[in-house]
Protein backbone atom coordinates (compact mmCIF):
# COMPACT_ATOMS: atom_id res chain seq x y z
CA UNK A 1 0.00 0.00 0.00
CA UNK A 2 1.68 3.63 -1.22
CA UNK A 3 1.04 5.76 1.69
CA UNK A 4 2.53 8.92 -0.01
CA UNK A 5 1.89 12.66 0.94
CA UNK A 6 -0.34 14.61 -0.66
CA UNK A 7 1.28 18.18 -1.52
CA UNK A 8 -1.61 20.92 -1.60
CA UNK A 9 -1.14 24.01 -3.49
CA UNK A 10 -3.66 26.73 -3.13
CA UNK A 11 -3.04 28.34 -6.99
CA UNK A 12 -2.46 27.14 -10.44
CA UNK A 13 0.30 29.68 -10.80
CA UNK A 14 2.15 28.30 -7.49
CA UNK A 15 2.32 24.58 -8.82
CA UNK A 16 5.11 23.56 -10.61
CA UNK A 17 5.55 19.99 -11.85
CA UNK A 18 8.39 17.95 -10.95
CA UNK A 19 7.27 15.21 -14.32
CA UNK A 20 4.75 15.03 -16.53
CA UNK A 21 1.35 14.44 -14.81
CA UNK A 22 -1.89 13.03 -15.45
CA UNK A 23 -4.82 15.28 -14.50
CA UNK A 24 -8.69 15.20 -13.38
CA UNK A 25 -10.59 18.39 -12.85
CA UNK A 26 -13.59 19.18 -11.14
CA UNK A 27 -15.44 20.13 -7.67
CA UNK A 28 -15.81 16.45 -6.48
CA UNK A 29 -17.83 17.98 -3.52
CA UNK A 30 -18.49 15.04 -1.30
CA UNK A 31 -15.47 12.99 -2.74
CA UNK A 32 -18.08 10.55 -2.75
CA UNK A 33 -18.45 7.11 -4.69
CA UNK A 34 -18.35 8.40 -8.20
CA UNK A 35 -15.62 10.72 -7.56
CA UNK A 36 -13.37 7.78 -6.17
CA UNK A 37 -14.06 5.57 -8.18
CA UNK A 38 -12.58 8.64 -11.15
CA UNK A 39 -9.26 8.91 -9.07
CA UNK A 40 -8.72 5.51 -8.06
CA UNK A 41 -8.00 5.11 -11.63
CA UNK A 42 -6.31 8.02 -11.97
CA UNK A 43 -3.56 7.32 -9.29
CA UNK A 44 -3.63 3.73 -10.46
CA UNK A 45 -2.91 5.13 -14.14
CA UNK A 46 -0.87 7.90 -12.77
CA UNK A 47 1.49 4.56 -10.78
CA UNK A 48 1.63 2.17 -13.79
CA UNK A 49 3.01 5.02 -16.37
CA UNK A 50 5.41 6.70 -13.75
CA UNK A 51 3.88 9.74 -13.57
CA UNK A 52 2.39 12.80 -11.14
CA UNK A 53 -1.41 12.38 -10.11
CA UNK A 54 -3.22 15.48 -9.94
CA UNK A 55 -6.34 16.92 -8.73
CA UNK A 56 -7.32 20.46 -10.03
CA UNK A 57 -10.58 21.44 -7.91
CA UNK A 58 -11.87 24.69 -7.09
CA UNK A 59 -12.88 27.04 -4.28
CA UNK A 60 -15.08 28.44 -4.06
CA UNK A 61 -17.79 26.27 -5.89
CA UNK A 62 -18.25 27.87 -9.55
CA UNK A 63 -21.73 28.12 -8.81
CA UNK A 64 -21.22 30.19 -5.86
CA UNK A 65 -19.25 33.56 -8.47
CA UNK A 66 -21.24 32.31 -11.67
CA UNK A 67 -24.87 32.65 -10.16
CA UNK A 68 -25.91 35.29 -8.96
CA UNK A 69 -28.61 34.14 -6.14
CA UNK A 70 -26.95 30.14 -5.88
CA UNK A 71 -27.41 29.48 -2.14
CA UNK A 72 -25.43 26.15 -2.98
CA UNK A 73 -24.40 24.80 0.06
CA UNK A 74 -21.49 21.96 0.05
CA UNK A 75 -20.80 18.46 1.50
CA UNK A 76 -17.29 19.18 2.35
CA UNK A 77 -15.62 22.29 3.69
CA UNK A 78 -12.54 22.77 1.60
CA UNK A 79 -10.51 21.52 4.75
CA UNK A 80 -12.19 18.32 5.01
CA UNK A 81 -12.26 17.67 0.95
CA UNK A 82 -8.69 18.09 1.47
CA UNK A 83 -8.21 15.68 4.44
CA UNK A 84 -10.83 13.57 2.64
CA UNK A 85 -8.44 13.46 -0.69
CA UNK A 86 -5.35 12.63 1.86
CA UNK A 87 -6.53 9.12 2.70
CA UNK A 88 -6.55 8.20 -1.25
CA UNK A 89 -2.44 8.66 -2.26
CA UNK A 90 -3.20 11.25 -4.69
CA UNK A 91 -0.20 12.95 -5.50
CA UNK A 92 -1.03 16.60 -6.33
CA UNK A 93 -3.93 18.95 -5.19
CA UNK A 94 -4.10 22.33 -6.54
CA UNK A 95 -7.20 24.33 -5.17
CA UNK A 96 -7.68 27.51 -7.65
CA UNK A 97 -9.50 30.59 -5.99
CA UNK A 98 -12.41 30.63 -9.11
CA UNK A 99 -13.27 34.34 -9.75
CA UNK A 100 -14.95 35.62 -12.97
CA UNK A 101 -11.95 36.36 -14.72
CA UNK A 102 -10.76 32.46 -14.54
CA UNK A 103 -14.47 31.65 -15.64
CA UNK A 104 -14.04 33.94 -18.95
CA UNK A 105 -11.09 31.86 -20.25
CA UNK A 106 -12.23 30.00 -23.32
CA UNK A 107 -11.41 26.22 -23.85
CA UNK A 108 -8.51 26.78 -26.18
CA UNK A 109 -6.86 29.47 -23.39
CA UNK A 110 -7.27 26.52 -20.58
CA UNK A 111 -5.95 23.79 -22.54
CA UNK A 112 -2.88 25.45 -23.30
CA UNK A 113 -2.53 28.11 -21.14
CA UNK A 114 -3.55 26.25 -17.67
CA UNK A 115 -3.28 22.17 -18.83
CA UNK A 116 -0.08 22.48 -21.16
CA UNK A 117 2.28 25.20 -19.51
CA UNK A 118 1.12 24.74 -16.02
CA UNK A 119 0.29 21.45 -15.55
CA UNK A 120 2.60 19.66 -18.32
CA UNK A 121 0.43 16.87 -19.01
CA UNK A 122 0.28 13.73 -20.28
CA UNK A 123 -3.30 12.71 -19.88
CA UNK A 124 -6.46 14.07 -19.10
CA UNK A 125 -9.14 11.94 -17.24
CA UNK A 126 -12.99 13.24 -17.00
CA UNK A 127 -16.07 11.98 -15.89
CA UNK A 128 -18.72 11.79 -19.03
CA UNK A 129 -20.22 15.05 -19.60
CA UNK A 130 -17.30 17.35 -18.43
CA UNK A 131 -17.64 20.32 -20.18
CA UNK A 132 -15.26 23.35 -19.33
CA UNK A 133 -14.02 26.96 -20.51
CA UNK A 134 -15.83 30.09 -21.02
CA UNK A 135 -19.98 29.18 -21.30
CA UNK A 136 -19.02 25.48 -20.42
CA UNK A 137 -18.01 25.53 -24.29
CA UNK A 138 -15.31 22.98 -24.42
CA UNK A 139 -16.94 18.73 -24.76
CA UNK A 140 -14.93 16.12 -24.68
CA UNK A 141 -14.80 16.00 -28.86
CA UNK A 142 -13.05 19.21 -28.33
CA UNK A 143 -10.38 18.19 -25.81
CA UNK A 144 -9.38 15.40 -28.26
CA UNK A 145 -8.53 17.97 -30.56
CA UNK A 146 -6.68 19.82 -28.33
CA UNK A 147 -4.77 16.42 -27.38
CA UNK A 148 -3.91 15.94 -30.99
CA UNK A 149 -2.57 19.74 -30.85
CA UNK A 150 -0.98 19.44 -27.50
CA UNK A 151 -0.03 15.94 -27.54
CA UNK A 152 -1.43 14.81 -24.31
CA UNK A 153 -4.02 12.05 -24.32
CA UNK A 154 -8.31 12.12 -22.99
CA UNK A 155 -9.92 9.35 -21.31
CA UNK A 156 -13.26 9.33 -20.08
CA UNK A 157 -14.72 7.76 -17.92
CA UNK A 158 -17.71 6.25 -19.41
CA UNK A 159 -21.20 7.31 -18.25
CA UNK A 160 -21.93 3.33 -17.59
CA UNK A 161 -19.41 3.14 -15.50
CA UNK A 162 -20.44 5.34 -13.07
CA UNK A 163 -24.15 4.64 -13.96
CA UNK A 164 -23.25 1.47 -12.07
CA UNK A 165 -23.09 3.13 -8.93
CA UNK A 166 -25.47 6.14 -10.33
CA UNK A 167 -24.18 8.76 -7.18
CA UNK A 168 -24.07 12.36 -7.83
CA UNK A 169 -23.34 15.64 -5.15
CA UNK A 170 -26.75 16.73 -5.77
CA UNK A 171 -28.56 13.21 -4.71
CA UNK A 172 -26.02 13.42 -1.93
CA UNK A 173 -27.36 16.94 -0.70
CA UNK A 174 -30.93 16.10 -1.16
CA UNK A 175 -30.59 12.76 1.09
CA UNK A 176 -29.04 15.17 3.79
CA UNK A 177 -31.79 17.97 3.75
CA UNK A 178 -34.71 15.43 3.88
CA UNK A 179 -32.68 13.60 7.00
CA UNK A 180 -31.84 10.72 4.99
CA UNK A 181 -28.70 10.38 6.24
CA UNK A 182 -27.82 6.66 5.22
CA UNK A 183 -28.83 6.76 1.69
CA UNK A 184 -25.90 9.87 2.14
CA UNK A 185 -23.29 7.82 3.81
CA UNK A 186 -23.92 4.85 1.53
CA UNK A 187 -23.05 7.22 -1.20
CA UNK A 188 -20.23 9.07 0.16
CA UNK A 189 -18.59 5.51 1.32
CA UNK A 190 -18.34 7.29 4.37
CA UNK A 191 -20.10 9.39 7.07
CA UNK A 192 -21.18 12.50 6.61
CA UNK A 193 -19.47 14.78 9.38
CA UNK A 194 -20.34 18.03 10.95
CA UNK A 195 -16.86 19.97 12.27
CA UNK A 196 -16.38 23.08 14.47
CA UNK A 197 -15.28 24.64 17.60
CA UNK A 198 -17.20 24.22 20.81
CA UNK A 199 -18.81 27.62 22.41
CA UNK A 200 -20.77 28.21 25.26
CA UNK A 201 -24.15 27.83 25.46
CA UNK A 202 -27.26 28.60 27.81
CA UNK A 203 -26.40 25.70 29.91
CA UNK A 204 -30.29 24.14 29.62
CA UNK A 205 -28.89 20.51 28.95
CA UNK A 206 -26.73 20.83 32.11
CA UNK A 207 -29.96 21.96 34.39
CA UNK A 208 -32.04 18.63 32.33
CA UNK A 209 -29.12 16.21 33.05
CA UNK A 210 -27.85 16.66 29.53
CA UNK A 211 -25.48 18.29 29.61
CA UNK A 212 -24.22 19.30 25.52
CA UNK A 213 -21.42 20.58 23.37
CA UNK A 214 -22.83 23.48 21.43
CA UNK A 215 -20.75 23.26 18.16
CA UNK A 216 -20.09 26.51 16.26
CA UNK A 217 -19.77 25.51 12.02
CA UNK A 218 -18.08 28.95 10.75
CA UNK A 219 -17.78 27.99 7.23
CA UNK A 220 -21.06 29.12 5.97
CA UNK A 221 -21.15 27.36 2.72
CA UNK A 222 -21.40 24.15 4.43
CA UNK A 223 -24.37 21.90 4.24
CA UNK A 224 -26.49 21.38 7.20
CA UNK A 225 -28.78 18.64 7.34
CA UNK A 226 -32.11 18.86 7.80
CA UNK A 227 -33.38 20.02 11.17
CA UNK A 228 -34.50 16.85 14.26
CA UNK A 229 -32.01 14.28 16.72
CA UNK A 230 -29.51 12.27 15.19
CA UNK A 231 -27.47 9.47 16.54
CA UNK A 232 -23.45 10.64 16.45
CA UNK A 233 -20.27 9.68 17.56
CA UNK A 234 -16.88 11.54 17.76
CA UNK A 235 -13.26 10.62 18.31
CA UNK A 236 -11.95 13.03 20.66
CA UNK A 237 -8.54 12.44 22.01
CA UNK A 238 -8.36 8.99 20.77
CA UNK A 239 -11.06 7.65 22.04
CA UNK A 240 -14.55 6.66 20.58
CA UNK A 241 -17.72 8.37 22.36
CA UNK A 242 -21.41 8.06 20.46
CA UNK A 243 -23.98 10.98 21.48
CA UNK A 244 -26.94 12.53 20.32
CA UNK A 245 -27.09 15.88 18.08
CA UNK A 246 -29.90 18.53 17.87
CA UNK A 247 -29.80 20.43 14.80
CA UNK A 248 -32.52 23.34 15.46
CA UNK A 249 -33.94 26.47 16.54
CA UNK A 250 -35.00 25.12 20.36
CA UNK A 251 -38.23 25.72 20.03
CA UNK A 252 -39.44 24.63 23.39
CA UNK A 253 -37.66 27.60 24.78
CA UNK A 254 -38.41 29.58 22.03
CA UNK A 255 -35.09 29.44 20.38
CA UNK A 256 -34.73 31.82 17.83
CA UNK A 257 -31.76 30.58 16.04
CA UNK A 258 -30.68 27.31 14.66
CA UNK A 259 -28.32 25.54 17.24
CA UNK A 260 -26.25 21.99 16.71
CA UNK A 261 -25.92 20.80 20.46
CA UNK A 262 -24.07 17.33 21.16
CA UNK A 263 -25.20 15.34 24.39
CA UNK A 264 -22.31 12.61 24.34
CA UNK A 265 -22.99 9.34 26.60
CA UNK A 266 -20.27 8.43 28.80
CA UNK A 267 -18.17 11.73 28.41
CA UNK A 268 -17.26 14.03 31.59
CA UNK A 269 -15.18 16.74 29.95
CA UNK A 270 -15.35 19.75 29.33
CA UNK A 271 -14.85 20.25 25.82
CA UNK A 272 -15.19 23.79 25.36
CA UNK A 273 -12.94 25.81 23.11
CA UNK A 274 -11.80 22.54 21.40
CA UNK A 275 -12.56 21.87 17.46
CA UNK A 276 -14.32 18.78 17.41
CA UNK A 277 -15.71 16.29 14.33
CA UNK A 278 -18.90 14.60 14.57
CA UNK A 279 -19.77 11.88 12.09
CA UNK A 280 -24.00 11.26 11.55
CA UNK A 281 -25.07 8.19 12.05
CA UNK A 282 -28.96 7.96 11.79
CA UNK A 283 -31.65 10.05 12.22
CA UNK A 284 -34.11 9.53 15.35
CA UNK A 285 -37.04 12.27 14.98
CA UNK A 286 -38.47 15.62 13.92
CA UNK A 287 -37.65 18.46 16.06
CA UNK A 288 -40.37 18.85 18.42
CA UNK A 289 -42.04 21.85 20.50
CA UNK A 290 -42.65 20.39 24.07
CA UNK A 291 -45.51 21.60 26.53
CA UNK A 292 -42.85 21.94 29.19
CA UNK A 293 -38.99 21.72 30.34
CA UNK A 294 -40.17 18.36 31.67
CA UNK A 295 -41.84 16.92 28.84
CA UNK A 296 -38.63 17.52 26.92
CA UNK A 297 -36.39 15.92 29.68
CA UNK A 298 -38.94 13.35 29.27
CA UNK A 299 -38.06 12.95 25.30
CA UNK A 300 -34.62 13.49 26.31
CA UNK A 301 -34.37 9.82 28.04
CA UNK A 302 -36.43 8.31 25.09
CA UNK A 303 -34.10 9.52 22.33
CA UNK A 304 -31.02 8.40 24.42
CA UNK A 305 -32.71 4.56 25.59
CA UNK A 306 -33.55 4.82 21.26
CA UNK A 307 -29.91 5.89 20.45
CA UNK A 308 -28.24 3.20 23.26
CA UNK A 309 -29.83 0.24 21.79
CA UNK A 310 -29.38 1.22 17.66
CA UNK A 311 -25.65 1.16 18.95
CA UNK A 312 -25.78 -2.13 20.68
CA UNK A 313 -27.62 -3.10 17.22
CA UNK A 314 -24.05 -2.17 15.41
CA UNK A 315 -26.24 1.29 14.19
Amino acid sequence: MFHNKLKITHSISKFYPHKKSILTIGTFDGVHLGHQKILKHLIKTSRDEGKQSVLLTFFPHPRMVLQKNSNIKLINTIEEKSQLLKKINLDELVIHPFDKAFSRLTALEFVREVLVKKFNISKLIIGYDHHFGKNREGNFEQLQEYGNMFSFEVEEISAKSLNDIAISSTKIRVALSEGNIQKANNYLGYNFSLSGKVVSGNNLGTKLGFPTANISIEESYKLIPKTGVYLVKSEINNTLFFGMMNIGNRPTIDGKHQTIEVNFFNLDKDLYDTTINVELLKFLRDEQKFESIDALKNQLKKDKQLAQSIIKEGY
